[in-house]
Parts: C-alpha cells; sequence; structure tokens
C-alpha cells in the first residue's frame, strides 16, 4: 500500500481551510484535481475521510485519526529534508551543548575547537552546569548534548562514553598534607575544605563518602569554579578535592601542592548524554560523533 505524501497534505489543508475549493486555492491547483485524490485516499483506506456538510467539509471519526497521523508523517519528512539539506550544502545548525565543569575545565576546550575548525558553519552554545540540571535540561529538550559526571543516570536518557578523569586533594604549599605524596580521603576530614556549589556531582561525592565514613566534612567555603577553587586553597581558606587536569595549569602560578587520593572513587566516568542519538539534528550528531573520539 502506498499512500502519496501529497495527497496527505492536501487533505490537511481541507481540514484546516473547511473546504475543498479553498484548499485548492491556497495549493493553486484545481479543486477537482484535490476532490479526485481525496477520493483516491479513501478508496485506499477504505473508509470516508470526510463529512460534506452545506459549510463546508469536516473530518470523519477516521479523518481526525489520519488527520493527526499525516501531520506528525509530514513533519517527519520536511525533518528529513532540512538534515539531508543541511549536508547538500555543508553541515550547518546550532547545537545546544551542557556541560559540567570538569568537562569544560579539562577537555572541552580542544575539542570544540577541533570540532569548529572542521565544521565552520555549526554554531556550538555551550553552558555550564551540575550534572542533575545538565540531565534534566536533556530530557526536556533544553539542550541537544550534556557532559556529565556519572555519579547518577536517568533512564530516559542515552549515555555515551566519553572521557575519565582522577581526582586529586590541592592544599597550601605549607599545609601539613602537602609533604605527603598520598593520602586516604579519611586523613583530609580534619581540615577545612573548600568546595564547589552545593549539588554539584563533586560536592556531593565528598559528602557521601564523609558519610560512609560517619564523618560530615568541613565545607567552609564553597565556589562556583576551579580556578576559584585554587585561589582560595592558596590563599589558606581549606584544602580542596580537584581533577587533577582542571588544577594542573595552576601548579606553577600558585602556591599550592596536589597530593594524591588514596581512594577507588578517585577515578571518575564522564559520560555524554542525550535523548536519543538517532533522532538528533546533523549537526548534534557530528558533535557527539567528534566529542566521543576523546574516549
Amino acid at each position: 500500500m502506498i499512500i502519496d505524501p501529497l495527497s496527505l497534505k492536501l487533505f490537511v489543508i481541507i481540514v484546516e481551510e473547511g473546504t475543498i475549493a479553498a484548499a485548492a486555492e491556497r495549493e493553486h491547483i484545481a479543486a477537482s484535481a484535490v476532490s479526485k485524490r481525496i477520493s483516491d485516499l479513501e478508496d485506499t483506506l477504505n473508509t470516508p475521510l470526510l463529512r460534506r456538510t452545506n459549510k463546508g467539509v469536516v473530518p470523519t471519526v477516521a479523518g481526525v485519526t489520519l488527520l493527526n497521523l499525516a501531520r506528525g508523517v509530514l513533519h517527519d519528512l520536511n525533518d528529513i529534508f532540512l538534515q539531508m539539506q543541511e549536508y547538500s550544502s555543508g553541515v550547518r545548525g546550532r547545537v545546544r551543548l551542557w556541560a559540567n565543569i570538569s568537562a569544560i575545565n579539562q577537555f572541552l576546550p580542544n575539542e570544540l575547537k577541533s570540532f569548529l575548525n572542521e565544521h565552520p558553519l555549526v554554531q556550538v552554545r555551550l553552558e555550564g552546569n551540575i550534572s542533575e540540571a545538565i540531565m534534566k535540561a536533556v530530557a526536556e529538550g533544553a539542550a541537544d548534548v550534556g557532559v556529565i559526571t556519572m555519579d547518577s543516570c536517568r533512564e530516559d536518557l542515552e549515555y555515551i562514553p566519553y572521557h575519565s578523569d582522577k581526582l586529586i586533594v590541592i592544599t597550601p604549599k605549607d599545609h601539613i598534607l602537602s609533604h605527603n605524596k598520598s593520602v586516604s580521603f579519611g586523613d583530609t576530614l580534619d581540615f577545612d575544605y573548600v568546595g564547589l556549589p552545593v549539588g554539584s556531582a563533586l560536592n556531593n561525592r565528598i559528602v557521601r563518602a564523609a558519610n560512609d565514613l560517619g564523618r560530615s566534612p568541613k565545607l567552609r567555603v564553597h565556589v562556583n569554579s576551579f580556578d576559584a577553587l585554587c585561589l582560595m586553597v592558596e590563599a589558606g581558606l581549606g584544602i580542596g578535592i580537584v581533577p587533577r587536569g582542571a588544577a594542573k595549569p595552576y601548579f606553577k602560578g600558585l602556591r599550592i601542592r596536589p597530593v594524591q587520593l588514596r581512594e577507588p572513587w578517585a577515578i571518575r566516568d564522564l559520560k555524554l548524554c542525550v535523548r536519543s542519538f538517532d533522532a538528533l539534528p546533523a549537526a548534534a550528531k557530528l558533535l557527539v560523533e567528534h566529542l566521543r573520539q576523546g574516549e
């Protein structure tokens, strides 16, 4: 069974306009040709789709069902055309990328640079947020692609391997822990902490790990970025736990010292998350495929 998309389009327009004549005028087609297509469509589906009245036409119960289905099919066909058109002239489009600060500080600058060099017609709108908010934004359609730390996940999203990172402790250079090559997490809990925002994956990980030991971390100051965290540690406001890659640029310029963290959870997995990879626009698919190469 083959249904002509033009017949579906004309059927939708007839229902929207209320008469066959108005639909024919709108599409610049003879009214008799429009009427013939609808009759053929009714014959193909073996059911009446329109009911004629003295004021025009209205859809039957079957017609209402077809109306909803036809609109979905026509939307999908239009989406196919738009996405293929992107390829014909070089992929273009806008990708809404939300990422946590671990990814923004460690991996995304160079990876986005190389991606945009390869695809100069694509625009990437990058927004930083905590992992929970990123997953919510992707699930609700506010973001196309998310980069998160996998401490928790939602079942309505797809997850793609991205990178792993390693957490370390940073201390002021004159701190008692600064002379150690490595420390256990429990060894750090007697000291004040500089932490990230409440609700961030790293902040939650520190709190949970302390609670597992029957302790609470002394989170004295909360900041919104790793550079601010490093500056607060240098100033002596506490110690911090950060990804090594995010803190490494500050080792030479600031009076802070890295100390290895002897905990299994110090190795973290970062993931890309999307609602459906197959349903992504062409530009977003290309970005995901580019970023996943880092894994």
